[in-house]
């Protein structure tokens, strides 16, 4: 699966302010993601974000 930066990804399991929804601000070995509901960011691995990607849309 292709991830670019500006990219909004839905996760398995919802971030505890309840949004699944995530914004790809850093792609690489690490991704720097920033969580649509509450705007925390958080550095995760990409095996990670794949594995629990269930959906990608473009900005």
């Amino acid at each position: 699966m292709v991830f670019e930066v500006g990219d909004i990804v839905k996760l398995k399991k919802p971030h505890p302010c309840g949004s699944q929804e995530w914004e790809i601000l850093r792609v690489g070995a690490d991704f720097r993601l920033k969580c649509l509901g509450c705007s925390r960011q958080i550095m995760t691995e990409r095996k990670l974000v794949e594995k629990n990607c269930r959906g990608v849309r473009k900005p």
